[in-house]
This record gives C-alpha cells, sequence and structure tokens, in this order.
C-alpha cells in the first residue's frame, strides 16, 4: 500500500499548522520520498517591532537595510530547518530549500517545480472556501501553473479522514477526456499499489479507459445543478467520503488562470469543496 519510495517532492513550508500537518499527509501519502521543503521569504521581513528595534535613524539607513535583510534570511532558514526536521522524522530523506519570492508564493513554487522536476509538488491549505478561497490563494495559483501534478492538503483532517491516508482508495474523476487520462496515468505511476477507483459523474456515457483496465463508477450529480463544476465536485467528493478515499485525483483542462477563476472548473471546485486531499495532474502540454 505504497508509494515508490523513489518519488521526489517539493513541499511548501511556512512554517503553519497547515503546512506541518501536510508533512504528515505527504509522508504517509510518499512514504520514504527524497523532499525538498522549500521555504519561501519576502524582503523586506521583519514586523513593525522588529524594525523599530533595528532602526537607528536616518544617518543609518544602509545599515538598517542590511540589518532587515540579515534577519530576514536568517529567520527564514530557520523556519526551513524547523520543516526539514519534521520531516525527515516523518521518515522522508528532506533537504532545506530557502528561496526569496515577491509575493506569489504559488507561481514561485510552481518555478521550483519546473526547474526541479520533482513527481508532485505539495502544498497546505487552510479549507478556505468560496471568495476567499478562489482570490489568489497559494494553492490555487500553485495549481494553475505547475507543470507537475499538485497536491493540495486540506487542513484540518477528522480522525477519519487521516486514517485513510494510509490504506484507502484513490478516486479518480473521468469524463473520458486527455485530463482525465492524464490524471488516471499519474495515479497508477504514483501510487501502484493503491487500489484505483475510477469515478464518473452524470449520466453520459464517457469512454472507457484504455484496454479497460480500469472499471468505471459512475455517480449522480445534484439534479438543481445538472453538471456544472460545483455538482461534479461535490459529486466526487461525496464517493471520496462514502468509500474512505486517501485522495482525490483530477485532471485539468489547462485553461487559463483567468478563464477558470471566472468560469470555475471541476479542479479548482473540487480542491474547494473536498475535505481529503487533492491530486490536480495538468496537461503536459498546457504548461
Amino acid at each position: 500500500m505504497a508509494a515508490p519510495t523513489s518519488s521526489r517532492v517539493i513541499l511548501g513550508f511556512d512554517g503553519s499548522l497547515a503546512a506541518t500537518a501536510a508533512i504528515d499527509v505527504g509522508a504517509t501519502l510518499f512514504p520514504g520520498a527524497q523532499a525538498w521543503i522549500a521555504h519561501l521569504w519576502t524582503p523586506p521581513f521583519a514586523s513593525e517591532g522588529m524594525r523599530r528595534r533595528l532602526w537607528r535613524g536616518t544617518a543609518h539607513v544602509n545599515e538598517f537595510v542590511e540589518a532587515i535583510e540579515r534577519e530576514g534570511q536568517w529567520e527564514a532558514d530557520r523556519v526551513a530547518a524547523v520543516g526539514t526536521a519534521l520531516a525527515r522524522a516523518a521518515g522522508w530523506h528532506a533537504q532545506p530549500l530557502v528561496e526569496r519570492s515577491y509575493g506569489g508564493e504559488g507561481l514561485d513554487l510552481a518555478q521550483l517545480a519546473t526547474k526541479l522536476e520533482p513527481d508532485v509538488l505539495l502544498v497546505g491549505s487552510r479549507g478556505l472556501s468560496g471568495a476567499r478561497a478562489v482570490l489568489g490563494s497559494v494553492s490555487d495559483m500553485a495549481v494553475h501553473y505547475s507543470p507537475k501534478p499538485v497536491v493540495v492538503s486540506p487542513y484540518p483532517l477528522l480522525m477519519e479522514e487521516h486514517a485513510a491516508l494510509s490504506k484507502g482508495p484513490v478516486v479518480i474523476g473521468w469524463d473520458g477526456s486527455a485530463g482525465a487520462r492524464n490524471a488516471l496515468a499519474a495515479a497508477e505511476r504514483l501510487f501502484p499499489s493503491r487500489e484505483l477507483l475510477v469515478v464518473s459523474v452524470g449520466g453520459g456515457r464517457a469512454e472507457e479507459p484504455d484496454q479497460g483496465q480500469h472499471e468505471v463508477l459512475t455517480v449522480a450529480t445534484d439534479r438543481d445543478h445538472g453538471m456544472s463544476a460545483r455538482s461534479v465536485a461535490e459529486a466526487l467528493a461525496m464517493c471520496a467520503n462514502e468509500r474512505g478515499a486517501a485522495l482525490i485525483v483530477v485532471g485539468s483542462r489547462g485553461r487559463s488562470a483567468v478563464r477558470e477563476i471566472l468560469l470555475g472548473s471541476v479542479a479548482i471546485a473540487t480542491l474547494h469543496r473536498a475535505f481529503r486531499p487533492v491530486m490536480v495532474v495538468p496537461r503536459p502540454e498546457s504548461r
């Protein structure tokens, strides 16, 4: 019931409870992985109180700027070291990775995924919903721009949801599209020993997976909302709950971030409605 020990993971770590919990989730889904614990910090660092302590007057502005940079780098290294220690204690072969960011952490993490080519990018989410979840969250931006699959771990998980991580099946959203096929292929590669549940939502006839290696399970949607992204996402989440799934895997159609935010997408809707980890797999040619 384990993922390959050769899995390579980038985990975005900011020291928060959500990021700390994501380490535990990731270590359960990808045991023994090679991991980069990536901490992004935005200069100039320091709270207002810290700046007051460092300020020595306008005659020492250069020294003040240097002190802010120095303190920021030290704090960033400390946070990354804490995350790395936690990851190693969880069984990962982890190393710290400290990078500067200029306010776009999700995009910066996606760029790291382009550079380092991990198997997955893992980020924690505070479980926001509605407008608060849509407008520029780190997880949403990472999903939109990463060339690699992104696993978003919601926080907090219930005991039952957490227990499912180690032995639960993997639910794959299926509609016969190229995005769904990429999602299924990624699940097969990353979770070769897991039970894979290929789930089609709604009454339409979706093309079967290649060579019929997986039976397709059809589930119904909320009739009031038809086949909207919301209804499909809620049906996938309900199926995952009923089956005690470890996580849900969905494919991205590769549309732009603005288009997905305005028109909605099953991938983003699932992130906002599933209280289990969700892996979004991009279309290779779309990034």
